[in-house]
C-alpha cells in the first residue's frame, strides 16, 4: 500500500482536517516533476539573473508554552498505602508549581524570536526556516528566480501552512489534556477522601494530631528508629513507607468532603422522579453505593483520558512521518537537499519535542493501575488499551453456510407452492388471513438486520466512525459480517416454520390442522426472545445487552437522559409499525379471539383488538415525541420542539389513516388524505435539510452539502427522490389499493412495510454520515465521560 493510502487509513477522522494534507503537497511535488521533465526535452534556456524570492506569510498560529509534569513511580508498598494516599497529582500544575518550558535547551524556545537556521554550506543553502514571537513558522527558498521557481515557492508556502496548521492543533490538544490531567487529579483525590471515609468511618490518622513527636521526629529524620513500637496499623505502614520510600505517609485530607458534592447520575426513572419531586439537592451520605458509583465514572474517565493521549501521540508520529515522506519525495524530485534542515526543525519544535504526552500516558498507567487494579499491571493496561477486534473465519464460514441454507429453503418454498398448486387452492384465503402475519413479523426483523448489515458496510466503506457515535464499548461493536450471521440464521428458522406450515388442507376427521404444525411460528417468536435476553454469554451478549438498554430507556422516555443510540433506536422502531401490529396479531390469535387447530379468528371483529390496533401503530412515534419533549427541556433547543411537533403530525396522520381503514367514509378519507400529507411535507423536509444535512444551495457542492463522503454526487440526489418516493406509501391506504396481481392483500401489506424498512436502511447511512461530519468539523472523537465530583462554595482545594 502507497503512504497516502496508508495515511488516510491511520488518522482519526474526527481530526482529519487537523492532518498535513499529504494529498495537496504530492500534487504540487507532481507539478514540478512534470516542469522538470518538459524542461530536459528542450535546450537549456539563457541562465536568469540572480533574484531572490521569499514566500508570504503562512498561517498564524497561537503561542502554547508546555507544561511538564513530574514523574513519580509506583511505591512497592501494599495497596492499603497506595489506595489511601494522597494523590500527587497528574502534572505538577495541580500543586501550582511554575510553568516550564517543554525543553530548556531547546534552539527554539521562544526567548530567541526571528532566529533564522542555516543548516547547509553557503554554496548548497536553499531554504531558510524562521520563527517569529508568535511561534510561527515561514521558509524562504533561496532560489525562486529558476525557472519554474515559482512552484518551490508555492510548495514551502503551502508546506509552511500546514506545518502551522499541525502545530497550532497539537499545543491546542496538549494545553487541554494538561487542564483534564489536573481536573482529574483532584477528582481522584477527593475519591480518595471518599475511600477513607467510607471504608474507616471512625479512623484517626496519625498525622492529624497536633502532638505527635513521633512524626516530627520521622519527618526531621526519615533513616531514625521509633523508641516504642507502633501501638497501631496505620502508625506500622507510616514507618514502613519511611524506611522503603522515605516519606511521611499523608492520606487525602477527609475534610474536603465538606466542599464537594457526589453528582450521581439519575440511571432509574424512580431517581428522575425523585430529583423532579424532591429537587436535585440532598445530603451526603457516604456510602458504599456512592463510593462503587464513583469509581466506576472514575476509571471510566481515565481509560477515556488515556485514549486520547494516544490518539495525541499518533497524531504526532504520523505528522512528522508525512512531513519527512513529502520532503523526501520533493527532494527526490528535485534533487536538492530540503529534507534535511525542515525536518530538523520540526524535530525541535513542539511537535516533534514535547514530551508531555508520553510522560503524562506513563503516570496515567501507574495512577490506573495503582488505584483501580488492585496494583496488577496486567488487568490495569488490559482495561486501558483498547481491544483489538478480530475477524474469525468461523464467522464468515457460518455465515456462508445460512445463507445457502436459507437461499435453498427459499427455492424449496417456490418449488412446493408450485407443484401443490397452493396460489390457487381453497385454503390460500385462510392461510394468508392466519399464518402468514404471524411469519410477517419475524420477515420484517431480518429485512431489518440485513439493511442495518448494509449500512455497517457502507459506514466502514467511507470511514465513518459509527462505534464512536454510538458509544459502543471498544471491541464489543458488530461488525456487517457478524449482522448478517444474525440475520440469516433468523431467515433459516423462518422460511423453515413457513415450509412446515404449507399444509393447505385440514385432518377430514378432526376438520383441525396439526397443533405442532400451527404452534410454529410461537415457538420461533419465543426463541427469538430468548436469545435476545439470554444472560450467558453467547450470540454477541454485550451488543445484546446495548441494544436491550437502549429499547428500556425508549419504553421509559421522558424519564431517562437521551443520548443518540436511544433516539436512533426510536426512529428504527417507528418503521416498524406493521411488526408492532404483527405482534399484537401473536396475542389475539394465540389468545382470546382465535383457534389456531382450525386457522380461523376473530381479532379485525373485535372492538378490544381494534382499539389496541390504532395505540400500537403511535406507541413508536410516541417515544420519540417524549424524547423531543426531554431534549427540548434540558437543552433548550428550538429545533427539538419543531422535531416533537413533526412526530406530533405524524402520530395524528397515522391515527387518522388507521381509523379511515376501519371505518370508511369521506370524511375521514378527507381527514387521512390531509393528515398525511401533512405530516409527508414535514418529514420530508427534516429528512433531507436536517437529518441528512442536504439542500445547501450556498455550499460548495450545490443543493447538497460542503462535505460529502460518497465521491458520487449524483447519488445524493437520487436518494434524495427515492425517499420522497417511499415516503408516499401511505397513499395504498387512502386510494383503497387493497390487492394486486399475483398478491393477497396481506402480502401487499407486508410489502408496502418492507418498502418503509429499505427507506429507513437508507436513511440510516445518511444520517449517520451527517453526525460523523459534524464531528469531524467540532473534532469530537471522544465520549464525554461525567466526573463524580463538583466543587461546592468556590472550594479549590480538590
Amino acid at each position: 500500500m502507497k503512504f497516502g493510502k496508508e495515511y488516510e487509513t491511520q488518522m482519526i477522522q474526527e481530526w482529519r482536517e487537523a492532518y498535513m494534507d499529504y494529498r495537496s503537497l504530492k500534487a504540487i511535488v507532481k507539478q514540478i516533476l512534470r516542469h522538470h521533465q518538459k524542461k530536459q526535452q528542450r535546450p537549456p534556456p539563457l541562465p536568469p539573473s540572480q533574484q531572490n524570492g521569499e514566500t508570504t506569510a503562512p498561517l498564524q498560529s497561537n503561542g502554547g508554552v508546555n507544561q511538564a509534569g513530574e514523574e513519580t513511580g509506583p511505591t512497592g508498598l501494599s495497596r492499603t498505602i497506595s489506595l489511601y494516599r494522597a494523590f500527587s497529582g497528574l502534572t505538577n500544575r495541580a500543586r501550582g508549581s511554575p510553568k516550564k518550558s517543554h525543553k530548556p535547551n531547546n534552539p527554539l524556545s521562544s526567548k530567541r524570536h526571528h532566529h533564522y537556521h542555516l543548516f547547509d554550506d553557503d554554496e548548497d543553502q536553499v531554504i531558510l526556516i524562521n520563527e517569529d514571537k508568535t511561534g510561527t513558522y515561514t521558509t524562504t527558498f533561496l532560489c525562486s528566480a529558476e525557472e519554474g521557481g515559482e512552484m518551490d515557492v508555492q510548495f514551502f508556502r503551502r508546506l509552511d501552512g500546514e506545518f502551522n496548521k499541525v502545530l497550532r492543533f497539537y499545543k491546542q490538544k496538549v494545553e487541554s489534556v494538561m487542564e483534564e490531567a489536573d481536573e482529574l487529579s483532584r477528582q481522584l483525590n477527593v475519591l480518595i477522601a471518599l475511600r477513607v471515609k467510607v471504608e474507616n468511618p471512625n479512623l484517626v490518622f496519625p498525622h492529624m494530631s497536633p502532638i505527635s513527636s513521633t512524626v516530627s521526629s520521622a519527618q526531621s529524620s526519615p533513616h531514625s528508629t521509633p523508641r516504642a513500637p507502633a501501638t497501631s496499623p496505620m502508625e506500622v505502614i507510616k514507618e514502613v513507607e519511611q524506611k522503603e520510600d522515605k516519606k511521611v505517609y499523608k492520606p487525602a485530607p477527609v475534610e474536603m468532603l465538606d466542599h464537594i458534592k457526589i453528582k450521581i447520575e439519575s440511571e432509574t426513572p424512580l431517581q428522575t422522579l425523585r430529583g423532579m419531586i424532591m429537587g436535585l439537592t440532598s445530603d451526603q451520605t457516604f456510602t458504599k453505593v456512592e463510593l462503587k458509583r464513583a469509581e466506576e465514572l472514575m476509571s471510566r474517565a481515565f481509560v477515556e483520558f488515556y485514549q486520547k493521549l494516544r490518539f495525541l501521540k499518533s497524531y504526532s508520529f504520523l505528522n512528522q512521518l508525512a512531513f519527512s515522506k513529502i520532503l523526501k519525495k520533493y527532494d527526490k524530485t528535485t534533487s536538492r537537499n530540503t529534507s534535511k534542515p525542515y525536518l530538523n526543525t520540526v524535530d525541535h519544535s513542539y511537535l516533534g519535542s514535547c514530551d508531555e504526552v508520553s510522560r503524562l500516558m506513563s503516570r496515567v498507567e501507574a495512577t490506573f493501575i495503582k488505584h483501580f487494579s488492585n496494583g496488577n499491571h496486567r488487568d490495569g493496561m488490559k482495561s486501558l488499551r483498547p481491544k483489538i477486534k478480530r475477524e474469525k473465519h468461523r464467522v464468515t464460514y457460518c455465515l456462508g453456510f445460512l445463507s445457502g441454507c436459507a437461499a435453498a429453503l427459499a427455492i424449496s418454498i417456490a418449488v412446493v407452492v408450485h407443484i401443490r398448486g397452493i396460489a390457487k387452492s381453497e385454503g390460500r384465503h385462510q392461510y394468508m388471513e392466519n399464518i402468514f402475519p404471524l411469519y410477517s413479523l419475524l420477515g420484517f426483523v431480518a429485512v431489518h438486520l440485513f439493511m442495518f448489515a448494509g449500512d455497517i458496510y457502507f459506514w466502514s466503506r467511507y470511514r465513518v466512525n459509527y462505534p464512536f457515535i454510538f458509544g459502543f464499548e471498544h471491541g464489543t461493536d458488530l461488525g456487517y459480517r457478524e449482522v448478517l450471521l444474525v440475520g440469516a440464521g433468523l431467515a433459516v428458522l423462518t422460511f423453515g416454520g413457513v415450509l412446515s406450515n404449507l399444509d393447505m388442507e385440514m385432518d377430514p376427521r378432526t376438520k383441525s390442522f396439526s397443533v405442532i404444525t400451527e404452534l410454529v411460528p410461537l415457538a420461533l417468536l419465543f426463541c427469538l426472545l430468548t436469545v435476545s435476553f439470554c444472560p450467558f454469554d453467547i450470540i454477541y451478549r454485550a451488543s445484546r445487552y446495548f441494544f436491550i438498554g437502549c429499547v428500556v430507556r425508549c419504553v421509559l422516555s421522558p424519564l431517562y437522559q437521551v443520548i443518540l443510540p436511544d433516539f436512533f433506536l426510536a426512529d428504527q422502531l417507528t418503521s416498524q409499525v406493521q411488526a408492532f401490529r404483527s405482534l399484537l396479531f401473536y396475542v389475539c390469535y394465540y389468545g382470546w379471539a382465535g383457534d389456531f387447530k382450525k386457522r380461523t379468528h376473530e381479532c379485525y371483529e373485535s372492538d378490544i383488538y381494534k382499539k389496541l390496533y390504532l395505540i400500537v401503530a403511535i406507541v413508536p412515534y410516541w417515544f420519540r415525541f417524549a424524547q423531543c419533549i426531554r431534549r427540548l427541556v434540558e437543552e433548550k433547543d428550538k429545533n427539538q420542539g419543531l422535531n416533537a411537533l413533526k412526530y406530533l403530525s405524524t402520530i395524528v396522520a397515522v391515527a387518522a389513516r388507521t381509523v379511515f381503514e376501519m371505518h370508511k367514509g369521506k370524511y375521514w378519507l378527507t381527514v387521512a388524505v390531509a393528515t398525511s400529507t401533512i405530516a409527508t411535507l414535514f418529514n420530508t423536509y427534516w429528512d433531507i435539510f436536517m437529518d441528512w444535512g442536504l439542500m445547501n444551495r450556498n455550499s460548495k457542492n450545490p443543493w447538497l452539502r460542503d462535505k460529502l463522503l460518497i465521491p458520487h454526487k449524483s447519488t445524493y440526489f437520487i436518494v434524495m427522490v427515492v425517499n420522497v418516493v417511499l415516503r408516499l406509501a401511505w397513499m395504498q391506504t387512502v386510494l383503497g389499493i387493497r390487492e394486486a396481481p399475483f398478491l393477497h392483500k396481506r402480502a401487499l401489506v407486508a410489502v408496502v412495510a418492507i418498502l418503509e424498512i429499505v427507506r429507513r436502511g437508507i436513511w440510516n447511512f445518511f444520517r449517520l454520515e451527517n453526525e460523523h461530519l459534524n464531528n469531524v468539523g467540532k473534532y469530537r472523537a471522544f465520549k464525554s465521560v461525567p466526573l463524580p465530583f463538583q466543587e461546592v462554595g468556590g472550594n479549590k482545594s480538590m
